[in-house]
C-alpha cells in the first residue's frame, strides 16, 4: 500500500526515467524502491521510516546530488522550509523538483515559498493531493545556525532549551510537560530513559536536580535528537542521546522511563507509538521500577495502564492533562 501521495506520482513515472533522484521530506512507503530511475536515494528525518533501509540517509543535514529531487511536504512549515532551504542551498541552478502534498497539510503554500527561487506550477491535483514542478533559478543562503532556537522558563530552573523548527516544544514549554515537571519534586536516582525526548526538556530537568541519574534521552526525529543533544551541551549536562522507535533500540532496564508521548502522526490521531511504550516498558524496567507518562485526559490510557501493570496513578491533573505513574 502506497501513501495518497505516491499514487499522485505515480502518474509521473516519466520525470524518473534515466535520472539519479533524491527523495526527501515526509515519505513514508516503499515507493521510492519502486522507481525506475538511474539511482534512488532518500533523506529522512525519521528514524521509523529509515530504520533498515541501506538506501535511506538518517541525518541532520544532506549532502546528496541528484538529477530529480522529490519532496514529499509534511504538516510543519517551518520544518518543510528548513529542508527546502538546506536542499536548495546547495544544488545547481536549473535543479529539477517535484513536491507532492496533501492539500489539507498546507502544500499550496509552497508556490509562495518558493517563488524567489524559480519558476514553480502545479501541474497535478488528484487524491486530495497537489502535485508542483520547481526549477532552480536563484539558490537559497542557508545557515543551520539562524534556525537554532532557544528559551527559558521559570519551571525550568536555570536551564535553557535549545531546538531546531518541527521539535515538540520546539518555541515554548508546553502545558503538559510543564504538569509533568511539577510531579518531579522527589529525588531520582538510578537510570532514566527519556523517550521521545523532544528538546530535551525531561530528560534536562531531572539531570539538572539529579546529577548522579544515568540519562539515556530517545526520539525518532533526526532534529529532536540534534536538539536534546545542545539543550544536554549548553547546559554542562551528561546523557546518551540515540535514535529509537520507542524501544526498538533501546538497551538495559531502567528506574525511571518518563515521556510525554506523542499521539499525533501527520496530521492524523495515531496511538501506535503509546501502546508499544505501555504494552512494552514492563520489560525495560528494573523491579519496583516506574514509568511516568503525560497525556491528555481524553485519551483511553488509563485501561491500557490497567492491563498492562494491574493498576494505575494520577500524580496530578488539570482539565486537559493527567500525570500517570505504574510500577513494575
Amino acid at each position: 500500500m502506497i501513501s495518497l501521495e505516491s499514487q499522485v506520482l505515480q502518474r509521473h513515472l516519466s520525470f524518473f526515467e534515466n535520472k539519479s533522484v533524491l527523495f526527501a521530506g515526509g515519505v513514508n512507503d516503499d515507493f521510492p524502491q519502486h522507481v525506475s530511475a538511474q539511482s534512488v536515494k532518500i533523506w529522512s528525518w525519521y528514524f521509523d521510516y529509515a530504520r533498515g533501509k541501506s538506501a535511506v540517509d538518517f541525518s541532520l543535514l544532506c549532502e546528496t546530488n541528484a538529477d530529480l529531487m522529490v519532496f514529499y511536504w509534511t504538516k510543519n512549515k517551518q520544518e518543510v522550509q528548513y529542508q527546502l532551504m538546506q536542499l536548495l542551498a546547495q544544488a545547481p541552478i536549473g535543479q529539477e523538483m517535484l513536491i507532492i502534498g496533501e492539500n489539507r497539510c498546507g502544500v499550496r503554500s509552497v508556490e509562495k515559498m518558493l517563488a524567489d527561487y524559480g519558476e514553480i506550477a502545479k501541474i497535478d491535483s488528484a487524491r486530495r493531493c497537489g502535485l508542483y514542478h520547481f526549477c532552480l533559478k536563484n539558490p537559497p543562503h542557508f545557515v543551520l545556525e539562524d534556525y537554532w532556537k532557544t528559551y527559558q522558563h521559570p519551571q525550568l530552573d536555570s536551564l535553557s532549551i535549545y531546538s531546531l523548527p518541527g521539535v515538540f516544544s520546539a518555541n515554548e514549554l508546553d502545558v503538559g510537560t510543564n504538569l509533568l515537571l511539577t510531579t518531579l519534586a522527589q529525588p531520582i536516582q538510578g537510570k532514566v530513559l527519556d523517550l521521545g525526548c523532544g528538546a530535551g526538556v525531561i530528560g534536562a530537568y531531572i539531570k539538572l536536580h539529579n546529577p548522579q541519574v544515568e540519562l539515556t534521552m530517545t526520539d525518532i526525529h533526526a532534529l529532536a535528537l540534534a536538539s536534546s543533544e545542545r539543550t544536554l551541551a549548553e547546559n554542562q549536562l551528561a546523557g546518551q542521546v540515540i535514535a529509537s522507535d520507542v524501544f526498538s533500540d533501546v538497551t538495559g532496564k531502567f528506574d525511571l522511563i518518563i515521556s510525554n508521548p506523542p499521539f499525533h502522526d501527520g496530521i492524523d490521531t495515531a496511538y501506535r507509538a503509546v501502546n508499544e511504550l505501555i504494552a512494552q516498558a514492563k520489560w525495560h524496567l528494573v523491579q519496583g521500577g516506574e514509568l511516568r507518562i503525560v497525556a491528555n485526559a481524553f485519551l483511553p490510557y488509563p485501561d491500557l495502564l490497567d492491563q498492562h501493570f494491574g493498576t494505575h496513578q494520577v500524580l496530578a491533573k488539570t482539565n486537559k492533562f493527567k500525570v500517570y505513574s505504574v510500577r513494575r
